[in-house]
């Protein structure tokens, strides 16, 4: 840009400063085009900001095709004056799929890998849920539309087990689903940077950062009301709209 303009490097940069521009920076988004999208956000957020009496919420998901991935030289640890290494290519040693469910009430998270994530995987997720939370509850669970959570075999269990009531987000917004975040911490905590020469070393890495962390739970809080989300929603669509 600066040859471009005739002007030297610094003084671009001064500029951008001046305007906070960093070009080198780039954000992703996408509005939903759920024809239903504010009745689903109202559906999620509202068990968020007011769960009902005597119920659970649960944000539930898969990660699925989880690699498990083994570097092709061994890696330099960590010391003064360095950073640790590892290899830019990898071995892939197979794939395992997380399925986890997230309490919005203390934090603490379910989760069982599967070889697959199918109908018949997501009902013996929620048979574990079931098991593993109070009788005396209702579970609301926060879902995506993924179309293993409306197989006819799902809804007639869920028909089965009226303590279960099923809220859908809007498409393409994941962000409203809170196990997402929880997905972000055990990728960048523990899976990201680990090394495993098969699938069993990795299911088990995966259940020591569980258990570690349902000993010391963090609570995820959700804050924004459905006419915040609007707002923004409605910002950039104008911003759509004025570029397009």
């Amino acid at each position: 840009m600066a040859e471009a303009q005739g002007v030297s490097q610094p003084t671009v940069h001064r500029i951008w400063k001046q305007h906070n521009l960093k070009p080198h920076l780039v954000k992703t988004f996408k509005i939903s085009r759920d024809k239903h999208f504010i009745e689903k956000l109202y559906d999620v957020v509202g068990p968020y900001l007011n769960p009902p009496d005597k119920s659970i919420v649960l944000c539930v998901d898969e990660k699925s095709q989880i690699q498990a991935l083994d570097r092709t030289q061994p890696g330099l640890p960590i010391k003064k004056g360095r950073c640790g290494t590892m290899t830019h290519d990898y071995k892939r040693n197979g794939t395992t799929t997380l399925f986890a469910a997230l309490s919005m009430l203390d934090g603490k998270v379910i989760g069982e890998c599967m070889p697959r994530h199918r109908h018949q995987e997501f009902i013996r997720f929620l048979k574990k849920i079931d098991s593993e939370t109070p009788s005396g509850f209702d579970l609301h669970i926060i879902a995506d539309n993924y179309a293993t959570h409306k197989h006819p075999r799902v809804k007639s269990w869920l028909q089965r087990n009226p303590r279960f009531h099923l809220h859908f987000i809007p498409t393409s917004s994941s962000w409203v689903n809170m196990v997402e975040r929880w997905f972000r911490e055990i990728t960048d905590k523990r899976i990201r940077r680990g090394i495993f020469k098969n699938v069993p070393e990795l299911i088990a890495a995966i259940q020591e950062y569980l258990d570690n962390h349902n000993q010391n739970p963090r609570i995820f809080t959700w804050t924004a009301s459905v006419e915040q989300i609007l707002a923004k929603v409605a910002k950039c669509k104008e911003a759509l709209v004025s570029l397009h």
